[in-house]
C-alpha cells in the first residue's frame, strides 16, 4: 500500500441502473473525472462536514483501488493492485445539474474538500475473487446501496487500461470504479456506514 496519494480518477455511470436512475444514457467508453488529492479524508468514524449552502449533496458509495506501482502496457489488475478500500463520491447534485447543462467541467460538483472520504485499505482479493463479495452503503442503519463488482458496465481491467493509455496510470493513483443505483441525499446528523461483505469498513457522520 502507497500511502502518498497522487491523481484521484473516477468512473461516472458504471453501473447501468444508476445511469438510468439519474435519466443518463448508458456511456460507450468509460467516462473518466477527476477530484483533487485534497479530497481524499479517512473515513474513520469522525464528523465529515459537507458544503453548506449549496443544494443538495449525494452519497454514492464506491469500490476504490490503489496502483502499487506505475502501470505499463499489458499488466493485469492483479499484477497491479495490492489494496482495495471502499469510498464515497459525495456529488453536490444541484451545482452538477447546472454545470452538466452548460457543458462545464464536474469539479465544483465533485471536487469539492472532503468529496472523496476512504475507509482503510483491506487486501484486494484478485479480480476474479472481487465479484464473490457485495458491498452495501447503509445510512441511519438502513441500506440504501448494494453493489458488485460483476455488475459494472467496465471492468476493472478495461479501466486500467484506459486510464493507463489515455491519462497514465502511476504508483499511489486511486481509481473510484462507480457507483450501484441508491444514491441519494444527506443532511447534517445522518451516520453513513460502508459495508465490505458483513464487515463494516469505514463510517461517519455528516455535519
Amino acid at each position: 500500500m502507497s500511502a502518498l496519494v497522487n491523481n484521484v480518477f473516477c468512473v461516472g455511470r458504471n453501473y447501468r441502473l444508476h445511469a438510468a436512475e439519474l435519466g443518463n444514457a448508458v456511456p460507450e467508453e468509460p467516462l473518466i473525472f477527476l477530484k483533487p488529492s485534497h479530497a481524499v479524508v479517512p473515513l474513520d468514524g469522525s464528523r465529515l462536514a459537507m458544503p453548506k449552502g449549496r443544494g443538495t449533496v449525494h452519497f454514492e458509495g464506491e469500490i476504490v483501488i490503489q496502483a502499487s506501482r506505475d502501470y505499463t502496457p499489458g499488466m493485469t489488475v492483479d499484477e497491479l493492485v495490492e489494496v482495495m478500500a471502499l469510498g464515497f463520491d459525495f456529488t453536490l447534485r444541484d451545482v452538477q445539474s447546472v454545470i452538466k447543462e452548460k457543458g462545464h467541467p464536474w469539479t465544483a460538483a465533485k471536487g469539492f474538500k472532503n468529496s472523496a472520504p476512504l475507509t482503510a485499505y483491506i487486501t484486494f482479493p484478485g479480480n476474479d475473487q472481487l465479484s464473490q463479495t457485495d458491498f452495501t452503503v447503509l445510512k441511519n442503519g438502513k441500506e440504501k446501496q448494494r453493489g458488485n463488482a460483476g455488475d459494472m458496465i467496465f471492468s476493472l481491467q478495461h479501466i486500467i487500461d484506459y486510464i493507463g493509455h489515455h491519462y497514465g496510470l502511476g504508483n499511489g493513483d486511486l481509481i473510484f470504479t462507480g457507483t450501484p443505483a441508491g444514491v441519494g441525499p444527506v443532511d447534517r446528523g445522518d451516520v453513513l456506514e460502508l459495508f465490505w461483505g458483513k464487515e463494516c469498513l469505514g463510517r461517519c457522520q455528516i455535519e
